[in-house]
């Protein structure tokens, strides 16, 4: 009997101790793919990483590369890079930099765009990264019919030698694609002023201005805005109806704009290509859009007119912004820090 159980003890350990070399062989094949299947996880998610970091870096740099509006440098320093050496246009530049960073508490700038845009590039950019709404005039039209407006309704069927900037395309489909674009420019302005969280905006605004062929159709848009009020302001004088604002008066004396077709013959459809707006185009934007334009043009300083408001005429409720300007030719925006 004794025999009889030892054996049983025997054979139940032995078939244990087998079972178990079985079972430590499974675990150690089991960990053994667990720690490559860990190691491997390790080193894909590492890759990933790094894979998703140098692709953002790269949609990053893309971005800024396209930027029609620069991120925010340092004032006085963007001054000391740009104005080096002891001419004494250099010095001047330099001192006028100094006074808008003392007196006027302008401490950072974005550069924008050096193009025959920029003026126009760089009042929308604030107009739409401050969330500025509509003007009260447009709030009451839909300018989607201004384009149909003018060729039908006012028989201006000149406007189809309109010129789009720096593509001079004139002809039947000129009315089409001026539809085109003031639907860009009513789509995105809706869009990015009812947007009230500031990063979301900015952001918005980046992605806007970093595409030339959305940009530019808002810019041609402002542009038709601008002929569509000098025919309606034209009219007005001369059926001798409601007055209109003196900015139409002094645009008229010119020479080169008596009428109209003039102003977009010899002046608008120019703006894009090969001039920019000068002051009284100025003025004009800043009516329409119904925004106080303070203008820092440094070339006159210490002189009456380094600061300048466009128009001079303007209501109280209207928003301001702001431009510099080294030469009435490009225009960058000046940032504010108390």
């Amino acid at each position: 009997g004794r025999h009889e159980v030892w054996s049983w003890k025997t054979a139940s350990k032995e078939s244990l101790c087998l079972m178990w070399q079985k079972v430590k062989v499974q675990l150690m094949l089991s960990m053994s793919f667990l720690t490559a299947l860990f190691w491997y996880c390790r080193r894909l998610y590492s890759f990933l990483a790094q894979l998703l970091k140098r692709w953002s870096n790269y949609l990053q740099r893309q971005l800024i590369r396209n930027l029609s509006v620069l991120p925010e440098v340092d004032l006085l320093g963007y001054s000391a890079r740009e104005w080096k050496g002891e001419t004494k246009q250099a010095k001047q530049m330099r001192e006028a930099y100094e006074e808008l960073f003392r007196s006027c508490h302008i401490k950072y700038l974005r550069q924008v765009r050096r193009d025959n845009y920029s003026v126009i590039r760089a009042v929308l950019f604030q107009i739409f990264s401050q969330g500025i709404p509509f003007p009260s005039w447009m709030k009451e039209r839909d300018i989607l019919k201004l384009p149909e407006k003018l060729l039908y309704s006012q028989g201006c069927n000149w406007i189809q030698q309109y010129s789009f900037g720096p593509e001079r395309y004139t002809g039947p489909n000129a009315f089409g694609k001026l539809r085109k674009c003031m639907e860009a420019l009513k789509t995105n302005w809706a869009e990015i002023s009812a947007t009230r969280d500031h990063e979301e905006r900015g952001s918005m605004c980046n992605t806007l201005f970093s595409d030339e062929s959305k940009e530019y159709k808002l810019y041609e848009a402002i542009k038709f805005i601008m002929l569509y009020e000098v025919v309606e302001a034209y009219e007005q004088i001369k059926s001798r109806g409601k007055p209109v604002h003196n900015l139409f008066s002094l645009l008229f004396d010119r020479d080169s704009s008596s009428d109209p077709l003039s102003f977009m013959m010899n002046h608008l459809n120019s703006i894009g290509d090969s001039i920019c707006l000068d002051q009284v185009e100025l003025c004009l934007l800043g009516y329409l859009l119904e925004v106080k334009i303070r203008v820092y043009r440094l070339h006159r300083f210490n002189t009456e007119e380094f600061q300048v408001k466009y128009p001079a005429e303007y209501r109280r409720e209207w928003n301001e912004i702001a431009l510099l300007t080294e030469d009435d030719h490009y225009y960058h925006i000046p940032l504010f820090r108390t």
